[in-house]
């Protein structure tokens, strides 16, 4: 039977309220609605706004590496911390969040399966006082380069037939019909359709109806029926977070290298620039020879 190869990069709603009060513990809640957080919020847990706080204004770019030390600094995080990430739609900006820590070197982070909407769904308490943390000197590593795929490396992989590509939009964004989610429009592409041979998965896709990833055997039969083989390197694409949180479920966990339990898969999430159809993300993995994934 198919098992995750990372189970640890992923723990559950019972996990979070056990440790959101453990002092060697930050929580962090980013949410592509911005306003819910202030609706109520998991006591310890701080808000991160997508919009203002992961991305350098006006280019919209990654935060930079001393950008990324001052946010964790004013919020206590050492190097040490054990970080975990949840939010709104089925953890979409929470894995984006994830794969920038990952980016810059931060090695124990966590992705809370099924994100806000399960801990709402439970019942566990909501708070509306905001949580403050003594100072701390955060030190960044990086940024880790082999994580990030700019426009070069993806031209040469699709012109030369060298990768899979899936692109986890919605259907309308992957046909063209729309250039950003219905929601979003301002997370738009600047062009329209998709890059020639990517296959279309999808994020929600990914999850069952609780916002909890769909089990690995589902995962599995998932993306092979797109295509995907064993130690066939992937490219996954989107205009933001989803397709880290993509990579995520593939590999188990965004770092630069996940091993199964039968073998090893190298797995790189990679982000690009706006320089070929849209301005965004691209997760690449290789799946090991036993199939082995999350």
């Amino acid at each position: 039977m198919t098992q995750y190869a990372h189970p640890e990069t992923l723990v559950e709603t019972d996990w979070l309220a056990e440790h959101a009060s453990d002092p060697k513990v930050r929580i962090f809640e980013v949410d592509v609605d911005t306003s819910s957080y202030d609706q109520g919020h998991v006591a310890g847990a701080i808000g991160v706004n997508w919009k203002s706080d992961l991305q350098q204004q006006p280019v919209r770019d990654l935060l930079d590496k001393k950008q990324l030390e001052e946010f964790l600094s004013k919020n206590g995080v050492a190097k040490d911390t054990t970080i975990a990430v949840f939010g709104d739609n089925n953890n979409w900006f929470a894995a984006w969040f994830l794969w920038l820590l990952k980016y810059y070197g931060h090695k124990d982070v966590r992705l809370v399966n099924g994100g806000r909407a399960k801990w709402v769904a439970e019942g566990r308490p909501l708070v509306s006082e905001k949580p403050s943390f003594q100072r701390s000197e955060y030190k960044a590593q990086g940024p880790d380069a082999s994580i990030r795929a700019l426009r070069d490396y993806v031209l040469e992989k699709v012109t030369g037939n060298g990768a899979k590509i899936i692109d986890v939009r919605s259907p309308k964004e992957y046909s063209g019909e729309l250039l950003a989610p219905e929601a979003l429009p301002q997370e738009g592409a600047q062009r329209g359709g998709h890059i020639p041979g990517a296959q279309n998965v999808p994020w929600a896709t990914a999850v069952a109806e609780d916002g909890r990833f769909k089990s690995a055997e589902e995962l599995k039969t998932i993306y092979e029926g797109k295509g995907l083989r064993s130690g066939t390197e992937t490219i996954a694409a989107r205009t933001r977070g989803s397709c880290c949180a993509t990579c995520l479920v593939t590999s188990g966990s965004a770092t630069t290298t996940a091993r199964g339990r039968s073998g090893a898969a190298s797995s790189e999430c990679r982000s690009r620039r706006a320089s070929t159809q849209r301005r965004g993300i691209m997760c690449r993995w290789r799946r090991n020879a036993g199939g082995r994934r999350c």
